[in-house]
């Protein structure tokens, strides 16, 4: 998982609630577990004008050139901005998955589903929790072309290339810690790797009838 510190980036303006994460990846595109991929099809159904399906050329389909995600100024955005209740419904992970394939690292929403907002966080993306206010006032921003943000983890503020807006945001100090050092689950395993090691020759030591060795040989047999 890539570490998130300080992110500046181009802010896409989703102006819908509710959006559940079958808008975001469809259910179709569920059967791989490849963690990559997904980017071409986030939000399938709004982006494109045909059905999608697993294995397209998305480069070949019609684009639906009202949705936001296609217009032109807004391409290599990568802070999205939304309503309430972003990312509710099912509890795929394959939605965060999407978005950070895409190139989002950080979102902003009055509100999240609970399970999407712990997806993101083990995914590398850093979903932000602002007040309506000033959610409403971003979008108002957002509408300036090239309009950025600078999100700095560390000091847990957000700011406008041009300081009219700045805010600082909430985090969860064990989940802030895992997205600077860009440790998921496994990451964080992998941290006591040798405690597990250890552990692991102790007990073969003090019941040398659990070795995989000596399974494998006695089956031989």
């Amino acid at each position: 998982m890539k570490p998130l510190t300080v992110h500046e980036g181009l802010v896409l303006p989703l102006d819908r609630a509710n959006v559940d994460t079958d808008a975001i990846i469809p259910k179709q595109f569920l059967k791989s577990i490849k963690r990559s991929g997904f980017g071409p099809h986030l939000f399938d159904a709004w982006r494109y004008t045909d059905e999608g399906q697993p294995g397209m050329d998305c480069s070949k389909r019609p684009l639906n050139k009202d949705f936001v995600l296609n217009q032109p100024r807004f391409k290599g955005a990568s802070i999205l901005l939304a309503r309430r209740n972003f990312g509710c419904g099912s509890s795929r992970e394959h939605a965060p998955w999407a978005l950070e394939d895409y190139g989002f690292r950080v979102l902003i929403a009055p509100s999240y589903a609970d399970i999407f907002f712990n997806n993101c966080t083990k995914n590398g993306i850093l979903p932000i929790v602002l007040s309506e206010e000033d959610v409403d006032a971003l979008f108002g921003l957002a509408e300036q072309p090239g309009f950025s943000l600078t999100v700095d983890l560390s000091a847990q503020t957000l700011k406008s290339q041009d300081g009219a807006f700045e805010r600082e945001f909430e985090v969860d100090p064990f989940r802030k810690h895992c997205l600077l050092h860009g440790l998921d689950d496994i990451g964080l395993t992998l941290q006591k790797a040798q405690l597990i090691k250890d552990y692991e020759a102790r007990r073969l030591a003090e019941k040398p009838w659990l070795s995989p060795d000596l399974h494998r040989s006695l089956q031989s047999t």
